[in-house]
């Protein structure tokens, strides 16, 4: 009896809602802002929930307006400012992260007016593996090699970059002039200083990290496939 009860009230007042056009309108608001809610707790990126919970509170807001509720109508004008900053502060970043991004192609030429000149006869070793790293390192003139390994390296990038984030500060490599060479040197404390202020700079010695990195990988395969295996064979006597 109770039971059949409830089932009618809620069914009355389902009907009650339908009883004009706004009446329809304001429930209709009502499933699209919870629906809305939903959708917005199921996004995994950030810019789309943002802009989901706008759009939840502008279609809630439309229902406290018409249905008449009060608390709703209030919650959602206190919801919708909030919300919508959050929403543009996000769409900013996003925004720049890409330019960011898509300049960290050329970061080198803005990064040239932070480093210092440093010429090197032919033969001249810039720095020799093991040695702490301290500067960060762009070749514009002449010819490099990674002498431990005979990888030359190319004009117009910068490198030295693993030492400087690594744990013990130590050089992987030996860099040695190959030719008359000019290379434009910045120290590490300005460089820290330029990847928190620079997102473009940011990306760009991420990706030369990345690159380093797949490149040793790289090596090491190469040299174990080389190396004949030692195990299973039993010498001859």
């Amino acid at each position: 009896m109770m039971w059949q009860t409830l089932l009618a009230a809620i069914q009355s007042s389902f009907l009650d809602s339908l009883a004009t056009p706004l009446q329809i309108l304001a429930l209709g608001c009502a499933v699209l802002g919870v629906g809305l809610q939903v959708g917005g707790s199921l996004v995994r990126t950030m810019l789309p929930l943002r802009w989901l919970t706008v759009a939840s509170s502008l279609a809630l807001m439309v229902y406290g307006a018409l249905s008449p509720s009060m608390s709703t109508l209030a919650a959602s004008l206190l919801l919708l400012p909030i919300n919508v900053f959050r929403a543009v502060e996000v769409t900013r970043l996003t925004h720049a992260v890409k330019g960011a991004a898509a300049a960290a192609d050329h970061v080198g030429h803005w990064l040239k007016p932070h480093m210092k000149v440093r010429k090197l006869k032919a033969g001249q070793v810039l720095f020799r593996k093991g040695d702490r790293a301290e500067h960060l390192y762009l070749l514009v003139q002449g010819e490099m090699r990674l002498a431990d390994i005979g990888q030359q390296l190319p004009l117009g990038r910068i490198f030295g970059e693993i030492a400087l984030f690594a744990p013990d500060h130590r050089r992987t490599h030996t860099v040695q002039a190959l030719s008359a060479c000019t290379v434009l040197q910045i120290h590490e404390s300005t460089v820290r200083q330029l990847y928190y202020q620079h997102p473009a700079f940011g990306f760009h010695l991420i990706d030369l990290l990345a690159e380093g990195l797949a490149h040793d990988v790289a090596r090491a395969e190469a040299a174990a496939q080389a190396t004949p295996s030692q195990g299973g064979a039993i010498p001859e006597a």
